[in-house]
């Protein structure tokens, strides 16, 4: 919350939410104002008819988009209690902030046109229909992409003898592409010292991501390393003392969470820049006994290749204006870029 406090990108305003009970506070939410008006762009990657209508739409139609849940990272992260919570309270207490942030837009002159509850597991979202989301359309789109370590490997060797030979060539050939790279943690000196140039790699690979709400501020790592320390790590890739590429993860507890990562188009395929990443990752997870590994969303199939496996999400949305909440379902299944993508089962059968 610090972080986000400290450094959220331009076009997003965060709301920090207490939820007490006979004045004790026993839960915490997180919600998003992103002002869509202010993004440079919505993604450059695919450049077709439907994301031209998609990006008239969300220009004219939803420019003012209220999150409940974290925006910048996949997975259950908008809520949080100190108490068992049953689904119906929850969902009540989120329409309840989503209502009081609504109202508190109002009197800025600001009109919310969309609503959105963002990333629920499975039987979360089934819960929660029960009750109060019962009414709002439910979407789906690319799953969180997660990786179940095994309690057997202890090293990357065990990693890497767990693949079946197609796979294990595939890890030796982007291992061979990477001579040349050296990669060593960043000091929170070095992220500040490194930080136009972190910014500039990162900004190339978001910007040409297929769909983008906000774009993270230039302090955004510096903020966050030095906020979290050791529990934030970003990790360069150097060539000849030039900085073409990093990786960022959070630690938290038994889960390793990836993060933003940038890289050097130039250098990308040559080195296998970006499959090298996961390896990393990957590795990092297993020598430091982390339970699992989150991906989180988009490439989809190269992280199925280093073992993750897709989580379907769901997230809730409505708008505002009656008319045209109740097309919902109709207009939000167009809007997204249709994905088409084979999953990789790189382990050995008896992995499965």
């Amino acid at each position: 919350m610090k972080v986000l406090e400290s450094s959220a990108p331009t076009n997003m305003q965060c709301f920090f939410i207490g939820i007490f009970e006979d004045n004790l506070l026993v839960g915490v939410a997180l919600s998003q104002y992103l002002n869509l008006n202010k993004l440079e762009s919505f993604g450059e990657r695919d450049q077709c008819l439907k994301t031209t209508v998609r990006n008239l739409v969300f220009k004219n139609l939803a420019s003012h988009v209220l999150f409940l849940g974290n925006n910048m990272i996949t997975g259950q992260n908008g809520y949080i209690f100190c108490k068992e919570m049953n689904f119906e309270a929850i969902s009540m207490l989120l329409h309840q902030a989503a209502n009081a942030l609504i109202d508190y837009f109002k009197k800025q002159n600001i009109k919310i046109h969309i609503v959105s509850f963002k990333d629920f597991y499975s039987h979360c979202a089934a819960e929660l229909k029960k009750f109060h989301f019962s009414s709002i359309y439910e979407f789906n789109t690319q799953p969180n992409m997660i990786f179940t370590l095994h309690k057997s490997w202890q090293n990357s060797g065990d990693y890497v003898s767990a693949f079946s030979k197609k796979y294990r060539d595939q890890y030796k050939r982007a291992r061979k592409k990477s001579e040349g790279l050296s990669v060593r943690e960043l000091s929170l000196e070095e992220i500040c010292s490194w930080e136009s140039r972190i910014y500039e790699l990162y900004h190339h690979v978001a910007k040409n991501a297929p769909f983008n709400t906000f774009f993270l501020a230039r302090n955004h790592f510096s903020v966050f390393k030095q906020q979290c320390g050791d529990r934030f790590r970003v990790m360069g890739y150097f060539i000849n003392n030039d900085l073409i590429g990093f990786h960022s993860l959070l630690l938290n507890g038994t889960v390793l969470e990836t993060y933003f990562l940038g890289y050097d188009e130039h250098y990308q395929k040559d080195k296998m820049l970006y499959l090298n990443m996961l390896y990393n990752m990957t590795e990092f997870g297993i020598e430091n006994h982390f339970e699992k590994i989150i991906f989180g969303r988009t490439a989809l199939e190269i992280k199925s290749s280093v073992g993750a496996e897709p989580n379907i999400m769901s997230g809730f949305i409505y708008h505002t204006n009656s008319w045209i909440n109740r097309w919902m379902p109709r207009i939000f299944p167009n809007l997204e870029p249709t994905l088409v993508w084979q999953q990789r089962h790189p382990f050995k059968q008896q992995m499965s």
